[in-house]
């Protein structure tokens, strides 16, 4: 698996990775991330933890962008 070219400034991917990682690292995440593997583990899904980690971290992306909006509408 290599990495996905963008059409951004590295600068800007930098950023976006910085917001990744933070988020990632937070409390929430990790408190989400293992509540979410513990209800998937209960439905024998496949991949209980990269599934988790990747609603975890697409509920948090998606929450941000909402809080971008809406703060934009505001100004």
């Amino acid at each position: 698996m290599g990495v996905p070219k963008f059409d951004l400034p590295d600068e800007d991917i930098k950023k976006w990775l910085n917001q990744i990682a933070l988020i990632c690292l937070s409390d929430e995440f990790q408190k989400l991330k293992t509540e979410l593997e513990s209800m998937y583990g209960q439905y024998n899904m496949e991949d209980v933890g990269l599934t988790a980690f990747q609603d975890a971290l697409y509920a948090f992306l998606a929450e941000e962008d909402d809080e971008r909006t809406t703060q934009s509408k505001v100004y």
